[in-house]
């Protein structure tokens, strides 16, 4: 059976590392998602400043998973990683907002 006190420095190093930044990476998530409850609850603005709020919390927490848990930056090893996952973004945009646009012209049609 292989032991943790058998592993190289560097792999050692490197799986402290990675536990680190999964314990920052909740950490980050847990305070955005809570600060983001708060302004629901609370409202401390109106309305208008509330869903700019929870949208900015959003992007901001989508940022945080993919720096944190998908571990993809904007460091030359991970700039393919990055690339895939902004190209799947834009397609999932452009079947969503066709999607919209189909639907909201069938119902000015329908009125």
């Amino acid at each position: 059976m292989s032991n943790d006190r058998d592993l190289p420095q560097s792999e050692d190093e490197s799986r402290t590392r990675e536990l680190r930044d999964s314990v920052i990476g909740l950490g980050g998530a847990v305070v955005l998602t809570l600060i983001a409850f708060a302004l629901a609850i609370f409202q401390p603005w109106g309305r208008s400043v509330l869903l700019f709020g929870l949208g900015g919390l959003a992007l901001l927490q989508v940022g945080w998973h993919f720096r944190y848990f998908l571990h993809i930056d904007l460091d030359r090893s991970h700039r393919d990683d990055l690339q895939l996952v902004l190209f799947t973004g834009l397609i999932v945009l452009l079947m969503v907002a066709g999607t919209i646009w189909i639907l909201f012209n069938q119902y000015m049609r329908m009125g």
